[in-house]
C-alpha cells in the first residue's frame, strides 16, 4: 500500500510539474508575442481604413487618435463605439466608426463609415452582419459593388427625400427579394451622417488620452 501511495504521490508531483511548466510556456510566449499581435491588429484596422481614405490623406497615427462614444440612438447600438479620427498638419481630415444598423433581416449590421471632414461620404463597408446567402449578402463588397454607392454622398446629395431604397421613392438600389437589408445599410449610414454633423466639433477635438463619451 505504501509503494502504491508513493507512487501516486510521485505521479501528482510529475503532474503538477508539468502543469507550471506548461503555465509558465503559454505566459513567457504571451508576454513575448503580445505586441506583435497588437501591432499586427493595428495594421490591419490601419489598412482597413485605408480603403477609404487614402494614408497620403493624413500625417497621424489614426488608431491611436480615437474616442469611444455612446449614443444608442444614431450608432444603433448601446455599447460604446470607438471613432477614429484621422489629421493632417493638425487639421481635421476625416473620422472613422462601426456603428451599427440594428434592423438587418436577420439582425444588426456592423458597419465601418469614413466621413471627411466636409461632410461627405469616404466610404461605407460592411463589417458583419447574418444576412441571407445570396440575398441580403450582396451589401458585402466582395458579393457586389453595392456598397459603393454610397462614396461621395452627403446629407444634402442625396436631399433628406431621397436617402431611401428606390421601393421607398429614394436613389439606393435595392435587392431582388431583400429588400430590408439595403434599407437598413442606408438608414444607418444616412444616421450617422446626421450624428456627425451635430457633433462633428466635439468628434473632432483633440484627446489627450483615449476616453468615452455621451454625445
Amino acid at each position: 500500500m505504501k509503494t502504491i501511495a508513493r507512487s501516486m504521490g510521485v505521479a501528482a508531483l510529475i503532474l503538477t510539474g508539468f502543469a507550471l511548466v506548461g503555465t509558465g510556456l503559454v505566459a513567457v510566449t504571451y508576454t513575448s508575442t503580445k505586441d506583435i499581435i497588437a501591432e499586427a491588429q493595428r495594421a490591419a484596422l490601419e489598412a482597413s481604413l485605408n480603403q477609404l481614405v487614402p494614408a497620403d490623406r493624413y500625417d497621424n497615427r489614426v488608431v491611436e487618435d480615437r474616442i469611444d462614444i455612446v449614443a444608442p440612438e444614431w450608432l444603433g447600438t448601446d455599447q460604446p463605439v470607438t471613432v477614429y479620427r484621422a489629421r493632417k498638419n493638425g487639421q481635421p481630415v476625416a473620422l472613422f466608426a462601426t456603428p451599427y444598423a440594428p434592423d438587418g433581416y436577420s439582425g444588426p449590421i456592423q458597419l465601418l463609415i469614413g466621413v471627411y471632414a466636409d461632410g461627405t461620404l469616404a466610404g461605407v463597408r460592411v463589417l458583419a452582419h447574418k444576412e441571407t446567402p445570396g440575398l441580403g449578402d450582396a451589401i458585402e463588397e466582395r458579393r457586389t459593388p453595392w456598397i459603393l454607392a454610397f462614396t461621395g454622398k452627403s446629407l444634402t446629395d442625396p436631399p433628406l427625400e431621397k436617402w431611401k431604397v428606390k421601393k421607398d421613392g429614394g436613389i439606393f438600389d435595392q435587392f431582388t427579394g431583400a429588400t430590408i437589408t439595403p434599407r437598413a445599410a442606408v438608414k444607418a449610414t444616412h444616421r450617422f451622417l446626421q450624428y456627425v454633423q451635430r457633433h462633428q466639433e466635439q468628434l473632432f477635438a483633440p484627446a489627450s488620452s483615449h476616453s468615452q463619451r455621451t454625445l
